[in-house]
């Protein structure tokens, strides 16, 4: 007998997650969600003992890497990627929303940081976010953040005194103190796998919500495609489970695979448009090494804490002619071989935002249709100019402090481990995968969340935004009243 679901949702990582926790606050007793998982539980003391090697393994064979120099970062498991982020969570500034009106490149997105703002405040209560006060923040804030900031380093507090309108705390979901059975971060800087369950995962933050007698949850499911009824309505979904495909059918869908997954669904959905599975890509990072003469570094609570926007074009419009770039200071002691000098160097990981190229994109593999074939070609000429002016501008900007020698990584690194910009919204359908509420524009019962969504790919970690957005589109399906900052 067929079961028939009021929702069906795909995958269990922040979008998916976020979006469930607002659906069943706003939802009767009586409904009924499906969730299908890909992966299997994995708890985190099974990471610890070795799991997490097999994880990524088993990953990067469910999809055609045509350039394997360029790495996807991605898990199939409960949680998805919330058990191998590093728990940054800034959000995105004002004018990231509006880079087209504002400096002419790229496109505008077709919400506003104002409509997003509560949102973005309901996501950091969710995961109790360490950060600044409002008053010392780059970006407008109608709540204070739920746990206090994290300790600056002795650098971070020489930028500070040079910079204040620039360096601020990077906000995290790394906790202050002890929080919802979550310890205080213990600062050793390996944070992809917390080695003692600190940071914010699905797994240890949200542990009653799969468990929600409305919720069943299905693991080992593959999402395959949705049934869609005359181009316009959403049926149901198939998955292959134990190598059998097998069926669900639901009233809504909700897709929160990531940005590689999402559109080979909807490719194989027969839901094709000219933008889906277009402009795949991510920031682009690389590194810079500061060697410093008499001052000494760390000391500071976490592996960042130090943001720096000094190279984002927060006060000028340099953005109309380079990609921004957000500068994390790290505080992971790596040391000077000098004695006597061990402690006086900086590393700065510097990630530029980048903009949407036809030439990288996700298809559906003709050699194994079950997996996405994903083609990368480089990123954007814009985030080159940004690249190309990080040695000058470091030499500009750090004049005022005792440098001895400033080392600029000669490439970027091979990721940022933040797949973005397949299934991307916008207000016109032509241009346009979803609309602003990751609603699909034609078929209007089936939601497409995540980064895929995201117009541009700003320098911020899309975390935070992305359960923000989640948060929202629930509210949206849901009929609550519209709220803004």
């Amino acid at each position: 007998m067929r079961q028939q679901y009021d929702v069906i949702v795909v995958g269990t990582g922040f979008a998916s997650s976020f979006f469930l926790q607002r659906y069943l606050e706003r939802s009767p007793a009586g409904v009924r969600v499906l969730v299908l998982e890909r992966g299997k539980v994995t708890t985190h003391k099974e990471q610890l003992d070795g799991e997490r090697r097999t994880m990524m393994g088993r990953a990067s064979r469910t999809i055609v890497n045509r350039n394997p120099e360029k790495r996807w970062v991605f898990l199939h498991t409960f949680g998805g990627n919330s058990n191998c982020w590093f728990a940054c969570t800034p959000r995105m500034v004002p004018d990231d929303f509006r880079l087209r009106t504002k400096f002419g490149a790229g496109v505008d997105w077709p919400l506003s940081y104002e409509e997003l703002e509560p949102y973005y405040c309901d996501a950091e209560d969710l995961m109790q976010i360490a950060g600044p006060p409002n008053d010392d923040t780059p970006f407008p804030r109608s709540r204070p953040y739920p746990l206090p900031p994290h300790r600056y380093t002795a650098v971070d507090r020489m930028f500070k005194r040079q910079y204040p309108r620039e360096l601020f705390v990077q906000p995290c979901a790394r906790p202050t103190r002890s929080v919802g059975g979550r310890p205080m971060c213990c600062g050793n800087a390996v944070c992809t796998l917390c080695p003692i369950d600190s940071k914010f995962t699905v797994l240890n933050g949200l542990p009653s919500l799969y468990a929600d007698p409305r919720v069943t949850l299905e693991l080992g499911a593959a999402v395959q495609a949705v049934d869609v009824q005359g181009g316009t309505v959403a049926k149901g979904v198939r998955y292959l489970k134990d190598g059998a495909e097998r069926t669900a059918q639901g009233d809504m869908i909700v897709l929160g695979a990531n940005a590689l997954f999402n559109p080979h669904i909807l490719l194989r959905s027969n839901l094709a448009h000219p933008e889906l599975g277009k402009g795949l890509g991510e920031q682009v990072g690389t590194e810079a090494v500061v060697h410093l003469d008499g001052v000494d570094n760390f000391g500071g609570s976490t592996w960042v804490i130090g943001h720096w926007y000094g190279l984002h074009g927060l006060y000028d419009d340099s953005r109309r002619h380079r990609a921004a770039a957000l500068v994390e200071l790290g505080n992971l002691p790596k040391l000077r071989q000098e004695r006597g000098k061990e402690r006086q160097i900086v590393y700065m990981r510097v990630v530029y935002e980048d903009l949407r190229q036809p030439t990288n994109y996700v298809t559906v593999s003709a050699d194994d249709p079950t997996k996405p074939e994903v083609v990368y070609a480089g990123h954007s000429a814009y985030t080159q100019q940004g690249l190309d002016s990080l040695k000058a501008e470091l030499e500009r900007r750090l004049a005022p402090f005792p440098v001895e020698e400033i080392f600029v990584r000669p490439g970027p690194f091979p990721t940022e481990a933040h797949i973005m910009s397949t299934t991307v919204m916008g207000s016109d359908p032509r241009t346009s995968v979803v609309d602003g509420y990751s609603v699909h524009h034609a078929v209007r019962n089936l939601l497409v969340l995540g980064s895929g969504t995201f117009p541009t790919m700003s320098p911020a970690n899309p975390t935070l935004t992305i359960s923000a957005l989640a948060l929202r589109t629930a509210d949206h399906v849901t009929g609550a009243p519209k709220r803004l900052a």
